[in-house]
């Protein structure tokens, strides 16, 4: 089970009420929910491995260079990304209870979470789930394996259950040919403009004729015809600069330079003493012994 930390601890940030505070006053409903988040995805699914996935670069400067508006949105001062307040100092005692109860944190330097789960999903030699609120993630899913997406959509409790056939019920295309798909429709939620004028049926209509990225830009430079939908072909020959571009941007890579790491479920906390210090100053009893019971039951 690999887990898209951002995007857990942003939903427990926003479901979890920020009146929930540590003993000394400061924010600690991120960390509480996403402990819990934990708990629960561990005592439904019983993983044998499990790691939590983080941005070392939330922002790439390969994906920026390929397309300068990736993101710039959420950009803030510095070049930071835009986080609440009391978000921030959060992040940071979460890497400390995940290292203090065993569950491996993994980053790669220049990457994103997106990328580490990428490369940690070619490497696995079975099942995947990948954990997440991100749909760029779909591009993964791969029923042979099998490598599922357990998407947060409706709530940790009620996840929805992304495989081949989901993606091709919701999108009109295979799974493996997400990322050709969404680079044609385009994310305005990472400042991905897309193909103006090409939108999700003209999108899939064009990848389900042409069958992938590369051989519909190869049809459009030979001066193939047949199969663009009514006025495609003039939009997507605007958009060839974007096309050759986009690609580096929206695929996940499968190459993060990560180092070694043991992924098993820890049956017990890898740093008890650090364990009950954070619990203590940060009022965090109740949330980590659910997720050691549950991490308990599993290794059992």
């Amino acid at each position: 089970m690999l887990l898209d930390t951002p995007s857990l601890y942003f939903r427990a940030f926003y479901g979890v009420p920020e009146s929930i505070k540590a003993p000394d006053g400061s924010p600690i409903n991120a960390v509480r929910g996403l402990i819990d988040m934990i708990a629960t995805l561990v005592r439904q699914h019983s993983p044998t491995e499990l790691a939590a996935t983080m941005d070392a670069d939330w922002r790439p400067a390969f994906r920026v260079a390929a397309i300068p508006t990736y993101k710039a949105h959420r950009v803030a001062y510095g070049n930071t990304e835009v986080v609440p307040e009391t978000l921030v100092p959060q992040i940071a005692v979460i890497q400390e209870v995940l290292d203090a109860v065993g569950i491996a944190v993994l980053e790669s330097a220049g990457y994103e979470a997106d990328d580490v789960i990428g490369t940690l999903t070619h490497q696995a030699s079975g099942a995947v789930d990948i954990v997440t609120g991100d749909r760029d993630l779909f591009q993964l899913v791969d029923d042979a394996r099998p490598v599922r997406v357990l998407y947060t959509v409706r709530g940790i409790r009620n996840l929805q259950i992304v495989d081949e056939a989901f993606v091709t019920a919701k999108y009109g295309v295979p799974g493996r040919a997400y990322a050709d798909f969404a680079t044609l429709r385009g994310d305005p939620s990472d400042g991905l403009p897309g193909v103006a004028g090409v939108g999700e049926k003209t999108a899939a209509a064009l990848i389900t004729r042409f069958g992938s990225l590369e051989t519909l830009i190869e049809a459009l430079d030979t001066g193939v015809t047949d199969g663009f939908p009514a006025g495609s072909r003039t939009r997507l020959a605007a958009a060839r600069d974007y096309l050759s571009a986009a690609p580096a941007v929206v695929q996940v890579a499968h190459d993060a330079p990560l180092p070694a790491a043991d992924l098993t479920l820890p049956a017990k906390p890898r740093d008890p003493e650090a364990l009950v210090r954070l619990a203590d100053h940060y009022g965090l009893d109740g949330p980590l012994n659910r997720l050691l019971d549950a991490l308990g039951s599993v290794s059992a």
